[in-house]
């Protein structure tokens, strides 16, 4: 379809666990405009996918969104009323599950029976294709202990979706901007090989993304960079004109914020070189990109450059890693440093060297710390109970009197890496004093790394349900 006005598309979620109240903001803002819109969801991480495949192995059923009924029933019958099309990655590892979910979920709601098109091909295991991945030298990737590979689709499989009138679109991976350039692209009957309007519209996915990161909630740094009202922050929406400009903004009537600053940062976000942001649809450069005000919340972006799209698509592999420990217990009260620093000794001490154990020292080191202790153990140096500087030490004593202990063990072994928590626990009476609050669990691993297969090996479907 071709159309000379713009079209809007917001955001309903930035990752899996968003806030479920965020979309129905967007969708009466979208409604509101009387123009042609859309939502997106973009719910999947590289660990919430192999976690997907994970729950799919464990059960057919399972595998896709855990918060998807949730996360639409606010708005699915909003949506199907006045034509605001859903395009979600949220089928992750069962697209089609989450399709026979939403049909479910429209029944119980009373709504007409949403036309549904399920995306998929992005599953490289189940495609025999693991042979055929690559490093990213071009050599072999090993595929002992793979429970997932799954290929980043672009937007042409969503596009034919929308082209064949669809009311919601379910995908398993594809990259995150392409759920809006889908929209943009079907509205405006671009063509991928438009490489400029490509540009424009993967930028605009990419702002969209992260949800409300863009309107004011990554940006936040109280007395630096404040932000209105963040406990009701309003998610992202684009004005997509015809020729590739757009004006990004947030849903009405909600807080947060959008100016130059906080749609600088997310442009920047997660883009290693702002000259080759590499995705299926386009290599994005982004080093010409202007910004201007256009109003309160409102800002004007152009000028993105597109390239050739890369030859070979990314692909998400999943391994099995064994299983992993976690365990905490605090101190409080003076010397709560001490104390914690003491416990983390007597369990690595328990523990020995059958397992592989990380501690944190939550307040002290965690963020900065490793998995060899070195921050942790240079914190101890300067100022735990061996420090030297007797100012130091007042001043620790003073600040810190509240801290956390945090135990985690990997390994083969279910029972072995159970015994973090067995340890952890019994430091209510073996010691130090003043433990308290101990939380423990032990859950399998899973670890991720990222591979290339060749774009025509992999064959994107779409299938109408519904």
């Amino acid at each position: 379809m071709t159309a000379q006005g713009a079209v809007l598309v917001g955001c309903g979620a930035g990752f899996s666990g968003d806030r479920l109240d965020a979309p129905l903001p967007v969708v009466r803002s979208l409604v509101r405009s009387r123009r042609p819109a859309a939502i997106m969801f973009e719910t999947l991480g590289e660990r919430t996918l192999a976690l997907a495949q994970l729950a799919r192995l464990e059960d057919p059923g399972r595998g896709y969104e855990p918060l998807l009924e949730r996360m639409l029933e606010p708005i699915l019958a909003l949506c199907l009323e006045h034509r605001v099309a859903i395009l979600g990655n949220f089928g992750a590892a069962n697209p089609p599950a989450a399709a026979k979910a939403i049909r479910a979920l429209a029944q119980r709601l009373g709504c007409r029976a949403p036309r549904i098109a399920v995306v998929t091909g992005d599953d490289l295991v189940a495609g025999a294709m693991l042979a055929h991945l690559e490093q990213e030298d071009g050599s072999p990737c090993a595929s002992e202990r793979v429970l997932s590979a799954n290929a980043y689709l672009g937007a042409q499989p969503l596009i034919d979706a929308l082209a064949a009138d669809a009311d919601v679109v379910v995908t398993g991976r594809v990259a995150d901007p392409a759920l809006a350039l889908a929209a943009f692209a079907h509205h405006h009957g671009w063509s991928l090989a438009q490489r400029e309007r490509v540009a424009a519209g993967t930028l605009a996915g990419h702002l969209l993304e992260c949800g409300a990161q863009v309107s004011g909630g990554y940006y936040a740094d109280p007395g630096f960079k404040d932000v209105p009202d963040p406990h009701r922050i309003g998610f992202p929406i684009v004005e997509m004109r015809s020729d590739g400009s757009f004006v990004i903004g947030k849903a009405d009537d909600t807080g947060g914020l959008v100016d130059r600053h906080t749609v600088a940062e997310q442009i920047l976000y997660e883009i290693h070189d702002p000259s080759r942001y590499l995705t299926p649809d386009v290599v994005l450069d982004v080093t010409q990109v202007e910004i201007a005000e256009a109003g309160p919340n409102r800002v004007a972006v152009g000028g993105a450059i597109g390239h050739a799209r890369p030859e070979r698509l990314k692909v998400t592999v999943g391994h099995e890693a064994g299983w992993i420990g976690e365990a905490e217990i605090s101190y409080a009260g003076p010397n709560a440093v001490a104390r914690g620093q003491l416990a983390i000794d007597v369990v690595r001490r328990r523990l020995g060297d059958d397992v592989r154990m990380r501690a944190d020292l939550i307040g002290v080191a965690s963020v900065f710390n490793d998995d060899a202790g070195r921050f942790l153990d240079a914190c101890a140096a300067e100022g735990g109970h061996e420090a030297r500087d007797q100012d130091v030490r007042e001043r620790q004593a003073r600040e810190l009197r509240d801290v956390r202990v945090r135990i985690a063990v990997a390994g083969e072994s279910k029972e072995l890496v159970a015994r973090a928590g067995e340890e952890v626990l019994a430091l209510y009476t073996c010691g130090p004093a003043g433990g308290g609050g101990v939380r423990s669990s032990v859950r399998r691993r899973i670890a991720t790394s990222s591979a290339y297969i060749a774009r025509e090996r992999v064959a994107p479907s779409v299938e109408i349900v519904g």
